[in-house]
């Protein structure tokens, strides 16, 4: 872990940079989570908790990323890049397998629980999108104009 700190900041890192990148990604992680909260409570009702939410949004990437390295390093060599866009499928299938334990519901509803999250934090970024651009003009890629 810290060298991976370390290559990111090659000047050296001091505690406050530190304390910074944590709170950071902890902010980020609750912004992610927030679509999937809203998509739970839909799709879900009453096994949806923000909670919950938080947990398949921390489990969904890891178990992603295993799967298709996993996937992509017993089928890359044989299948080549087939071997990896079935790796993409499987670990997709994977992500929405989380959300359908997360919110103990069956499939379709997981998938429209990963699909309901995906629009939900689209809208949500361009909402912010346009704030920024609308309250903070000095904002690189703003035009800062309402209209």
């Amino acid at each position: 872990m810290l060298l991976i700190l370390a290559s990111l900041f090659p000047n050296g890192i001091d505690l406050l940079t530190l304390f910074e990148v944590i709170v950071a990604l902890i902010v980020a992680w609750i912004i992610v989570s927030i679509p999937a909260y809203f998509a739970g409570k839909v799709v879900a009702k009453e096994n949806a908790t923000f909670g919950k939410a938080m947990l398949a949004t921390l489990l969904g990437p890891i178990v992603y990323v295993i799967i298709l390295v996993a996937t992509d390093f017993v089928l890359g060599g044989l299948l080549g890049t087939t071997g990896y866009v079935l790796g993409i499928i499987l670990a997709l299938i994977a992500w929405i397998g989380v959300y359908k334990v997360m919110f103990k519901t069956g499939w379709l509803r997981a998938f429209a629980v990963a699909i309901l999250a995906l629009v939900v934090f689209v809208v949500m970024l361009l909402i912010i999108g346009f704030f920024l651009g609308a309250f903070l003009p000095f904002v690189p890629f703003s035009t800062g104009q309402l209209a």
